[in-house]
């Protein structure tokens, strides 16, 4: 049977169509051997496959003055792809995968990641590709639980304690110790979140290992129905269904209106789930002026906008588009907020409902 070609990075990125100026949000998955773009990620067919093999990648690109963190794929036939990254270090991460992946295409060489592989040693017949699925079986899988701690409900998730439970009984590993390494490893390579306080700090390297297994450290995987909400009291009124996420970040920012050169702060709210950005007048007012649904969109900085009336000095802006293609224009206090909104609102995308 052949093998199937390795998924190096995917993600969702700002794509240029290549008979128009439009710039639209694709699923960008990077093969070993080709770039395929999708326009939604739970899409089973491609739009489209670029070839990497005899392609070259530009970055920076100047091409497009207005849009930041632009790289340029061009193909042996001489014809340009251009993809926008949210900011400069998920560009660069992109531009350097697809250079390794074209060196190794070019040179008949098989791609091999750095990866989590060596440094714990796996065994090359481990498949975590495969091993996600099993887990994540309704029947013989790791059962999602709600879980309690610190005043906080944590939804659709588990505990580190039951991801080893499971990979010895399941005979993936000769012990705990051995789980433990396989745990690090779908932990690193994202087919594990950390959820709650004491994961997070394991994962972020201020522990022993990077997974932890305990029953107090929770864990969700990506694309399950996770959430976690605080505790309410009897007299509480009973939220609507947009607002029972925890909120990630809040803040004031300038929106763009509908009629373009109209401009307003409006105070922002980030929920993680469901993933919702809602935006009230911020001279008070519990009731939102609107919504952003955020789940499959992608979010990029942007220099500045066309046709439209410079409305400040310090013009950082950044643009939301949502799954169905609503583009969004938002400004900032400064570069380094605007690299936290986006990071957030991205973070929230991928996991949230």
């Amino acid at each position: 049977m052949e093998r199937e070609p390795m998924r190096i990075r995917e993600g969702y990125l700002v794509k240029k169509g290549s008979m128009f100026n439009t710039w639209k949000p694709m699923w960008v998955v990077l093969l070993e051997d080709g770039i395929e773009f999708y326009k939604r990620k739970a899409d089973n067919s491609p739009k489209g496959m670029i070839p990497l093999k005899g392609s070259s990648i530009h970055s920076p690109c100047q091409d497009f003055g207005k849009r930041m963190f632009v790289f340029k794929l061009t193909v042996a036939k001489q014809q340009d792809h251009f993809f926008q990254a949210a900011y400069l270090e998920e560009r660069d991460a992109w531009v350097r995968d697809i250079k390794k992946a074209i060196h190794h295409i070019d040179g008949g060489q098989k791609f091999a990641r750095k990866s989590t592989r060596k440094s714990i040693r796996l065994p090359e017949t481990i498949n975590l590709s495969a091993l996600y699925l099993s887990m994540k079986d309704p029947e013989k899988g790791i059962k999602e639980l709600k879980l309690e701690k610190d005043k906080r409900v944590f939804n659709h998730c588990f505990t580190g304690t039951c991801v080893i439970d499971w990979l010895v009984s399941s005979g993936s590993v000769r012990n705990r110790r051995e789980g433990l390494l396989l745990a690090s490893s779908l932990l690193s390579e994202g087919y594990l979140q950390p959820a709650g306080d004491t994961s997070k700090a394991a994962a972020e390297g201020l522990s022993d290992s990077p997974f932890l297994d305990l029953s107090d450290a929770y864990y969700y995987f990506p694309d399950s129905g996770f959430f976690c909400e605080g505790y309410s009291s009897d007299d509480d009124v009973v939220l609507k269904e947009e607002f029972r996420g925890t909120i990630v970040k809040q803040g004031c920012l300038l929106k763009q209106g509908h009629r373009r050169k109209n401009w307003k702060v409006r105070k922002f709210v980030l929920r993680d789930d469901p993933a919702y950005l809602h935006y009230y007048d911020p001279a008070g007012g519990e009731e939102p002026l609107g919504a952003i649904h955020l789940r499959g969109c992608v979010v990029t900085a942007v220099e500045d906008m066309p046709d439209t009336k410079k409305h400040d000095d310090d013009n950082i802006l950044f643009e939301i588009i949502t799954a169905n293609e609503i583009h969004y224009y938002l400004q900032a206090a400064s570069s380094t907020e605007r690299t936290e909104w986006i990071q957030a609102i991205q973070a929230v995308a991928r996991t949230g409902k």
